[in-house]
């Protein structure tokens, strides 16, 4: 992997093993050991040496400004011809104006598709696979959020393999080659620049998705510059989403789930929470935000190989039902589904608890440090002023029990929760976040 990132600008030894960030979270460089240390993961001892398999992005970029050198940073890897995938309020910003002139200043031809929505459809993936097609690209760009990015993924598939896309929903399913494939995520939440995953809608609700490494993008490109404008809610609202993807790739059933994965949550946990206040109420800090990014990242590369579980599988209805954010609908079950499990998973959430509030640390006890983190966690989703019950969405409480019985269609990710889930629990937790 070729990772060009500087969050610290000063120096440290080579041979650094591990390295703890200062109060801003700030990381320094650090050679990384497949096996685990101490103070860097604990859950898994035993099973260190057990096989696994760790896919990613295999070329990262992390610098601010570098989207707007796109063709010297992408440009050879994309070819002559590129789709931009896009939506229409990054049109209206203008915040990807600098990477096309940077693209057509090279003399590539760039066609725009800027039509991606929020919970991106099935009909909005086929529109940019035609507009792809009728341009005979040779390269894709994702730039945006995880909705962007996703059907950037999937086009990119499409267009090159010819595959039909009812022969590719599900894990592994989708055999590829691709076309050449770069994504610029807008926000730091999704991870979706290093996960092998797209999720579309199809029909009016239900979620269905695209899992396998074909779909993981050539070049990443982390550029803190363009996550400076996003309003407070949606910082929000994607930085608790992406300590959700830490926290649930941490206490991951599945059997993939693996020291790396372990490592990264942790350490996403650490730059999360260390600056998601900074970067609600201090929009400019740049540091503050390059630090996030980074954190978005690291935990998505961890659950891209140690998958999330029951958060995720209640958070879709509410997403494909009422069309709230994503990152939202995984804050406003998050507690609720973390207390369902403490029974079996306390321990691992005790471990990860100081990670992203230091001030646990002093916390006694497994069971007490689980539940001062949950009610942690609770505390910061009123300190940042999201909504924190569906009530407050306006979801009727007539709409819990399909509510519940839609979160069952999601096998994929129950199957890795640390306690089973039947629907009658997924009832009770939307009940009790009601």
């Amino acid at each position: 992997m070729q990772a060009l990132f500087r969050p610290d600008r000063r120096s440290h030894s080579p041979d650094s093993a591990a390295s703890t960030p200062d109060r801003r979270g700030r990381l320094e460089m650090r050679a990384v050991s497949p096996y685990p240390c101490p103070d860097v993961m604990t859950a898994g001892d035993t099973d260190q040496m057990q096989p696994f398999t760790f896919n990613t992005t295999k070329s990262l970029v992390f610098r601010p400004g570098a989207a707007a050198e796109m063709a010297e940073v992408a440009g050879a890897t994309l070819g002559p011809r590129i789709l931009f995938v896009t939506d229409p309020g990054l049109t209206k910003l203008g915040l990807y104006d600098a990477a096309l002139a940077s693209l057509r200043g090279a003399g590539t031809t760039v066609t725009v598709f800027d039509t991606v929505e929020a919970d991106p459809s099935r009909k909005t993936l086929e529109a940019a696979v035609a507009a792809g097609r009728a341009a005979e690209v040779t390269g894709i760009v994702g730039f945006g959020g995880g909705s962007s990015m996703d059907v950037a993924k999937v086009a990119a598939l499409l267009l090159g393999s010819g595959e039909d896309l009812d022969d590719a929903w599900g894990v592994g399913q989708a055999k590829g080659p691709r076309l050449p494939l770069v994504l610029v995520p807008t926000t730091a939440g999704t991870g979706s620049e290093v996960t092998p995953v797209s999720i579309l809608t199809v029909g009016e609700e239900e979620k269905r998705g695209v899992s396998s490494p074909v779909i993981l993008p050539d070049i990443a490109i982390l550029d803190a510059n363009l996550t400076l404008g996003l309003p407070g809610p949606i910082t929000a609202a994607t930085g608790v989403d992406a300590m959700v993807h830490a926290i649930e790739a941490y206490a991951s059933a599945n059997a993939n789930n693996n020291p790396l994965s372990r490592m990264l949550a942790r350490e996403a946990l650490r730059l999360l929470g260390a600056n998601i206040r900074t970067v609600v109420t201090t929009p400019g800090d740049v540091e503050a935000r390059g630090a996030m990014l980074l954190g978005s990242m690291l935990a998505g590369q961890a659950f891209a190989n140690s998958p999330v579980a029951a958060v995720h599988a209640l958070a879709y209805p509410i997403g494909g039902t009422f069309h709230i954010p994503h990152g939202l609908s995984n804050a406003l079950v998050l507690p609720h589904v973390l207390r369902f499990n403490a029974p079996d998973a306390h321990t691992l959430y005790a471990e990860i608890a100081a990670d992203a509030f230091p001030e646990l640390a002093s916390v006694e006890g497994d069971q007490a440090r689980c539940a001062a983190f949950i009610e942690a966690l609770e505390g910061l989703a009123v300190e940042l002023g999201m909504p924190t019950r569906l009530r407050d969405v306006d979801i009727p409480e007539t709409a819990l029990e399909k509510m519940a019985s839609d979160a069952m269609l999601q096998t994929r990710l129950l199957v890795n929760n640390p306690r089973p889930v039947e629907e009658r629990d997924a009832l009770a937790i939307y009940r009790a976040a009601w």
